[in-house]
């Protein structure tokens, strides 16, 4: 959940006009398998929505073997 959090913040922080800020306002995650203590894992993240005042995101997280182990939707407010 960690990870997707970030990452989805990461993306918005890399969409912000000048000078502007970010913080989380909803997160909600689904965790569909384990990814197993040493494992790596991949989170690849999309945009869902794009505006002035809010970026909705969502990253998949998966192992290096492709097996979804996550899926984590976010809203991000632009400050």
């Amino acid at each position: 959940m960690s990870l997707g959090d970030t990452v989805g913040a990461v993306a918005t922080m890399l969409n912000l006009p000048e000078g502007g800020g970010t913080t989380t306002i909803e997160s909600k995650t689904n965790f569909l398998g384990p990814a197993l203590n040493g494992a790596t894992v991949v989170a690849e993240c999309t945009p869902i929505h794009r505006g002035k005042r809010t970026m909705v995101w969502q990253t998949r997280i998966s192992t290096k073997e492709s097996r979804l182990v996550a899926i984590v939707t976010q809203t991000q407010l632009i400050l």
